[in-house]
């Protein structure tokens, strides 16, 4: 049996190398993994064995040569395929064990140039790749190291099942897909909506269960060459069981609304919207004020901070029973206070976790497919609100309306809240009717949407929200603008002496 064995990662490659040469199968292999090879007294042979022909371009030529690719795509059960090898002298290959380089990894690097990334494109790696898998029924390709120890137990029975065969080849085209699709990444420039597109996912774990008991789920990480890692699949977990699929979903959600504010930002969330949110230098002092917003829905919540978590925050966070906290990070005092609770999910995220405006593409599946969109996003000084009454906000109201505004962006279309002192205290979600979304706000708010602020995620098109509000004690509206009713809208708010103010830009989150 003949081997051949080129790999960027090395992980557990000399132990499977010597186990392979145990059970007789003689190696080939070129440059860096023959030099690994032979320092750990390995006797490797190089691909020129095979070949008759010198490495040339630099290494970029090693294998792709008859020699090799004849050994490999022979059909075995073909008498004219085993007659032309042995009119050509041409060796069987019978083992292909390649992964190739780290191409998202690489031009992810500080500098890296178009020239340093062209050189690392791999061109005889996913060529021997393609062609095992191609010839699976007798040739056993291996992309991964997870897979030694199987293809080792298997040789040592002295069959190798097709079941395992075919497994391998699926994995090992897999692994060329997501290179290629890594080096289409890089190369694309400006145009985020090509006519074919593929996306690269890397399983990063197995889930207990999805949205319910009876759906089977997993966790996996975008690899993308484009971007540096960032969101929620690149939390580090520090206390607690392991994170559910509903876990991740709330996650997402809690993470993205206090990532919208530069100033510290406590935010609580329950099934994806925001039951509380509050913006306040003195942290402590926002997660009370976030609490107050509903502290019944918090209950087994998702709580958010977007500053490290020190040891005043913890101890009033410790009052309330959370499923899962997500912090920018926590001082030890903070983690040991908080890590009493066995069934509290501790989680920070690294800095930078954000991705930089209009990079990001965001997927929803519909039935048979994906729609794609950037994500929403923009910054503080592209916000260019305009005031449409006749009464100009104060710079209360503006702080307000501004904190309103970010919040609604995170909630259910139709989507309304109700803001004071930078502190969510009513919203309104989901409802097919928008004046029935401001009445639940306004409900949940009571006696203290005296003063607040009002935002809506879409424009206005009927006066009856803005009499709502006036009745629940609204001083100031911010919404979209656009509708074709918009003068009655501005006239209720004369009428009842509330500041209305537009963005142009709609904040929809279906």
């Amino acid at each position: 049996m003949r081997a051949i064995l080129s790999v960027s990662n090395k992980s557990g490659l000399v132990d499977f190398a010597r186990q392979l040469q145990e059970l007789k199968v003689e190696i080939f292999s070129t440059g860096g993994t023959k030099k690994s090879l032979s320092e750990a007294g390995l006797k490797i042979h190089g691909i020129s064995d095979i070949t008759g022909f010198p490495e040339i371009l630099d290494g970029r030529v090693k294998t792709l040569h008859p020699m090799v690719h004849g050994g490999i795509l022979a059909r075995r059960d073909k008498p004219k395929h085993m007659e032309e090898l042995d009119k050509h002298k041409i060796g069987q290959i019978d083992m292909v064990v390649v992964n190739l380089y780290p191409f998202v990894e690489t031009v992810a690097k500080t500098g890296v140039t178009l020239e340093d990334a062209l050189e690392n494109i791999d061109i005889g790696g996913p060529t021997m790749i393609r062609a095992a898998a191609k010839n699976f029924p007798a040739v056993l390709v291996v992309v991964d190291p997870a897979d030694y120890s199987s293809v080792i137990d298997a040789l040592k029975c002295g069959k190798i099942d097709l079941s395992l065969r075919k497994k391998l080849a699926q994995k090992a085209f897999q692994h060329v897909a997501l290179y290629d699709t890594a080096i289409s990444q890089y190369l694309l420039e400006g145009e985020k909506f090509p006519d074919d597109l593929t996306i690269a996912l890397q399983k990063v774990s197995g889930l207990r269960y999805g949205e319910n008991p009876h759906q089977h789920a997993s966790l996996y990480v975008e690899k993308n060459a484009g971007l540096k890692p960032w969101g929620i699949t690149q939390i580090k977990q520090h206390h607690g069981p392991e994170l559910s699929f509903n876990n991740f979903i709330d996650l997402d959600s809690a993470w993205n609304v206090v990532s919208d504010f530069e100033e510290p930002a406590v935010a609580i969330i329950k099934h994806t919207n925001p039951c509380g949110l509050a913006s306040y230098n003195d942290l402590p002092e926002a997660y009370r004020r976030a609490l107050a917003g509903d502290p019944i829905a918090a209950y087994g919540g998702i709580m958010a901070v977007n500053k490290v978590m020190e040891i005043d925050l913890a101890t009033e966070v410790d009052k309330t029973h959370f499923d899962v906290i997500i912090t920018a990070g926590y001082s030890d005092e903070a983690l040991t206070l908080l890590g009493r609770k066995k069934s509290l999910r501790l989680i920070s995220m690294p800095a930078g976790a954000r991705p930089p405006k209009g990079k990001t593409v965001e997927f929803r599946p519909v039935s048979g497919g994906f729609l794609a969109q950037l994500k929403d996003f923009y910054t503080d000084e592209e916000f260019k609100p305009k005031v449409v009454t006749k009464r100009q906000p104060t710079q209360k109201e503006w702080d307000d309306l501004f904190f309103a505004w970010k919040a609604v962006k995170h909630v259910k279309s139709n989507g309304i809240t109700l803001a004071k002192d930078r502190t969510l205290m009513g919203m309104g979600a989901g409802q097919p009717n928008r004046s029935v979304s401001a009445q639940i706000a306004l409900e949940r708010a009571g006696e203290r949407s005296k003063g607040c602020v009002l935002g809506s995620d879409a424009f206005i098109p009927f006066p009856d929200t803005v009499e709502l509000a006036a009745k629940g004690g609204v001083t100031a509206i911010i919404q979209v603008g656009g509708s074709i009713r918009d003068e009655m809208a501005i006239e209720a708010a004369n009428k009842y002496n509330i500041a209305m103010v537009f963005t142009g830009v709609r904040h929809f989150k279906h």
